[in-house]
This record gives structure tokens, sequence and C-alpha cells, in this order.
């Protein structure tokens, strides 16, 4: 699959993996989070983070701050707007799907 220019298609494709919705839950809830506490919560290695991390970061939808040896990462604030604006627009559409047309049932035709 070729890579997306779409900002809002690569949020939800960087959303799609369980552990890069892990990660974003867990900073969603807090100012920001060392990347070394993300091993515990997502129960994965530190590699495996560092790759989600990336990511999300390419995503747009992360941001990280180098203190000494340690990398501190915060949801951007944008990126939850677009989240929310999706979800907006879904939520408003939902409502308003029409059921789909039924194809009409074709008669059984003889065996030839």
């Amino acid at each position: 699959m070729a890579a997306s220019t779409d900002p809002d298609v690569r949020l939800l494709q960087a959303l799609a993996d369980p552990i890069r919705l892990t990660i974003v839950r867990e900073l969603a809830g807090q100012p920001e989070v060392c990347a070394c506490d993300f091993t515990s919560c997502c129960d994965v290695s530190q590699p495996t983070i560092s790759h989600h991390l990336k990511v999300l970061r390419e995503a747009d939808v992360i941001e990280g701050e180098r203190r000494g040896t340690w990398i501190f990462y915060r949801l951007r604030p944008e990126a939850a707007a677009r989240l929310a604006r999706i979800a907006a627009l879904i939520e408003a559409g939902a409502g308003t799907a029409q059921a789909p047309t039924r194809l009409p049932v074709l008669p059984v035709l003889p065996a030839r």
C-alpha cells in the first residue's frame, strides 16, 4: 500500500495498531510520558516501542522533547482536534445513512 499524503488517513493508519492506540491513550490522560514508561504499559520491548513512537511522530500524532538521555512524549493538540473532527463527521453521517437497495431476486434459469 502506498503511503498517503492525506493527514487524516495517516492519523487513522497510525492509530490502527493496538500498541500505538495504547500509547495514544496513555498520552491522552497525561501531559507527557517518558518513552521508557511505554514498555511496561504496552508489555513490549524498548525497540518495539521506539518503532511505534516513530510511526506516531511521522504521522504528526505525537511530539517528543529530549531531556538528557530521556525523551518525553506528548499528544499533539492538532492530532486530537483532527481525530475529534473525524469522529464528529462519522457520527453526523451515521444517522443519515440509508440502507442499501437490495437487488431483485432473479428467476432460476433452466439448465442447458
